[in-house]
């Protein structure tokens, strides 16, 4: 195309925050909200456009810094495509859901709504970039405005949480620099000019040993942003202090960068690399599926008790993506979408239970399905999708993963199916206690009303695409499954083969 439209696909939300810095206080819901839809929109043109013509159609590529031999280049491939639809789909549902978040002194609600625009351009250009160098500055820049959105808008501990997130973020960071650096020198070395291009480095042949000191830089910034075990801590305490519109971005969008970059930037610059780490990260993965879903069942807050959901469900990303078999792949990625709609249901009606109590402690609800039950049922439904039940797209992408894990490593995969079985527990477990029973004096005296208009059109598209992606989940993996499928052909690995007894079967 001529038409750079995945650049103005990302400058869409970036000036819609330059507009909210203007003195536009009584429209400055409405100015973000036009943004957001006008970038769900434009997003969703860019995906009509893949699918007539693929990738080639919508890349972009001119010469940035040339002594660095870095590219403004911007591209997607299946992968990124339903990232950049996860991204455009959940701004504007945040936004209506925080559409009465409270102000505090300059915090008000026209800088919330900047933040997040620019938050969503970021990470538009995060999951499009071409370029090690131009994803490294737009992986190191979305920290700012989360970081304001947490220490600004959060808690009552939101500024040790902000600074908590800041610090992981930026440690993983710094050490991934170190090896945005490494590759510079080895493309002078290898080739004798600078290059930054992921299609020109992917294809380099860099020593082993070399390869592997440089891919572990990126792997740990990925490992932080994840978050999986020991380096998530952060996770907990920023979606405790966050709102949940901010948690729903935090968890739902830009930790997926990690994942994210382990499949475009660790087995695609490192394939060698990557298949040694590979039992280490299983072990890593394993450890978070079982931890995080132990530390959910007993957690006594319901924000602290999603985000320990989440390293779980990070956990099974992680082995998807390192016991290397293309449903293995395939689901991993396909995890990532379901994961955003299910944890952004989740996030957003628990924000609503607390905008009634008060308080997100589990012991302080009790019997809510009797005097709130459309939000009951919401809940129940946002549960049942982070379970992974039949029906709901997260059981697709689960049952690939523990699938293509089975494939090869069924001693793995037996183990990591305990971490489905304990999701029932945290989760039919929280509902028990926070909805049914007796209906406690407070929860009576606080909750005078039911869902609103308002709250119905937050949870109704993100369940729609919850059960949408269950019953079709082709609409995405047709597009995932060719990244899976030339990612192995990359690393140079294959799928198992079965014994030709259980062939004949």
């Amino acid at each position: 195309m001529t038409f750079p439209l995945l650049t103005f696909l990302g400058l869409i939300p970036l000036v819609g925050a330059g507009v909210l810095c203007l003195p536009v206080k009584q429209i400055a819901r409405g100015v973000g909200m036009v943004f957001a839809l006008v970038t769900a929109v434009v997003g969703i043109a860019v995906a009509v456009v893949y699918a007539g013509g693929g990738a080639a159609d919508l890349a972009e590529k001119s010469a940035w810094i040339p002594q660095f031999g870095a590219w403004w280049a911007i591209g997607v491939d299946g992968m990124a495509l339903v990232m950049v639809l996860l991204t455009v789909l959940l701004v504007p549902v945040v936004l209506l859901a925080e559409w009465k978040v409270p102000g505090r002194d300059r915090w008000t609600p026209q800088v919330f709504f900047a933040l997040v625009l620019a938050l969503e351009s970021l990470s538009l250009f995060v999951f499009m970039a071409q370029d090690v160098l131009l994803f490294y500055l737009f992986f190191e820049a979305t920290l700012i405005p989360m970081y304001f959105l947490i220490g600004g808008f959060g808690g009552p501990r939101r500024a040790y949480a902000a600074v908590k997130f800041l610090l992981f973020s930026l440690g993983g960071g710094l050490i991934m620099l170190a090896s945005v650096i490494g590759l510079y020198a080895v493309s002078v070395q290898l080739t004798g000019a600078p290059t930054y291009l992921l299609s020109e480095l992917s294809q380099l042949q860099i020593d082993p040993m070399l390869g592997r000191w440089l891919m572990v830089g990126f792997l740990v910034a990925f490992i932080v942003k994840a978050p999986m075990v020991p380096v998530h801590t952060w996770l907990p305490t920023a979606a405790e202090e966050s709102t949940p519109g901010t948690s729903v971005l935090l968890v739902g969008i830009l930790d997926k960068i990690g994942t994210f970059g382990m499949i475009k930037f660790c087995l695609w610059l490192f394939p060698e690399a990557s298949t040694w780490v590979a039992p280490a990260m299983v072990v890593l993965a394993l450890i978070s599926i079982l931890y995080g879903a132990i530390a959910a069942i007993g957690s006594t807050n319901l924000l602290r008790l999603v985000a320990y959901t989440s390293i779980s469900h990070f956990g099974f990303m992680v082995l998807g993506i390192y016991t290397f078999t293309s449903a293995g792949i395939s689901g991993s990625i396909f995890y990532m979408v379901n994961h955003g709609f299910s944890t952004a249901a989740l996030f957003l009606v628990i924000g609503f239970l607390i905008s009634r109590r008060g308080s997100a402690l589990v012991a302080d609800y009790g019997g809510v399905q009797k005097v709130a039950p459309v939000l009951s049922g919401v809940f129940l439904m946002a549960g049942l999708s982070g379970l992974a039940l039949p029906g709901m797209s997260s059981f697709v992408s689960e049952f690939m993963v523990l699938a293509g894990t089975w494939s090869r490593q069924p001693g793995v995969a037996a183990v990591a199916t305990l971490g489905t079985v304990l999701a029932a527990v945290y989760i039919l477990r929280m509902y028990q206690r926070t909805m049914t029973g007796p209906v406690t004096d407070e929860v009576a005296r606080t909750f005078t009303t039911d869902a609103t208009a308002r709250e119905k059109w937050v949870a109704a598209p993100v369940l729609a695409v919850i059960l949408l992606l269950g019953f079709a989940p082709n609409l995405a993996l047709g597009v995932i499954e060719p990244v899976a499928q030339s990612t192995m052909s990359h690393v140079g690995v294959s799928d198992p083969v079965a014994p030709l007894g259980e062939e004949a079967k």
